[in-house]
């Protein structure tokens, strides 16, 4: 069985959907404590042909906080969100497609930030016409008390991984050799070079899967979920 377990991130990048597609099962990263100015509560579209970081605000957020302990804050946030997705995006050839999506997400009324990027994550891939099994919250595991890699073996363990999946960066984190003695393989997910039409400005990588959705087909964008190497 293939495993993959990774925080919850909003509108994630391509490699982020590779990773979930790869695997039998999905673990959402939530019981470890919440990252300021990372990317669970933010990322990067297109505006005016750079690159333009938007932030989902949260109520009283904090590093001493878990992931699943975050709210959305009561401030309204959305309508200037989904103005900035058609001032931006109006003339991207997949906008009447997509930015129904981008609303229904948008206006979910789940305050949890956890569930609501559990939810978003479900619906992209809905869209997309393609299951995925996740396990909504890693604090099933009663792995509180683990850190790092012992608490991402440990979940290998209860879910009997034969591999587990990891994205590029955490090469210097995880070591394939204590995976092993678990009976666990491990490998790495490389994004391959996606490159696709931004209007006519210059390409602009790994921007959030909005600015993908809105550039390609659906057939163009599963398509593009294979585009990886295994190390």
């Amino acid at each position: 069985m293939k495993l993959a377990i990774m925080q919850p991130y909003l509108f994630p990048y391509i490699g982020y959907f590779q990773l979930i597609n790869a695997v039998d099962k999905f673990v959402l990263l939530d019981d470890v404590n919440f990252i300021n100015r990372g990317w669970i509560n933010r990322n990067r579209i297109l505006v005016n042909g750079r690159e333009y970081l938007f932030t989902v605000p949260i109520k009283k957020a904090s590093q001493n906080k878990l992931i699943l302990e975050c709210e959305l804050s009561d401030e309204l946030w959305q309508n200037k969100f989904l103005k900035t997705i058609e001032m931006h995006y109006k003339k991207a050839p997949y906008y009447n497609d997509v930015y129904p999506l981008i609303a229904e997400i948008v206006n979910n009324n789940q305050k949890n930030l956890s569930l609501f990027i559990l939810s978003h994550i479900q619906k992209i891939f809905k869209f997309l016409n393609l299951k995925i099994n996740v396990i909504p919250t890693s604090s099933v595991y009663k792995t509180l008390d683990l850190k790092a890699q012992e608490k991402i073996i440990e979940i290998c363990k209860i879910e009997k991984a034969t591999e587990y999946i990891n994205p590029i960066g955490g090469t210097e984190l995880y070591d394939k050799n204590r995976f092993l003695q678990e009976n666990t393989m491990l490998f790495f997910l490389k994004t391959k070079e996606i490159k696709y039409t931004q209007f006519n400005s210059n390409f602009i990588p790994w921007l959030s899967i909005i600015d993908l959705l809105m550039f390609n087909s659906k057939q163009t964008v599963v398509g593009f979920l294979d585009q990886y190497n295994l190390i």
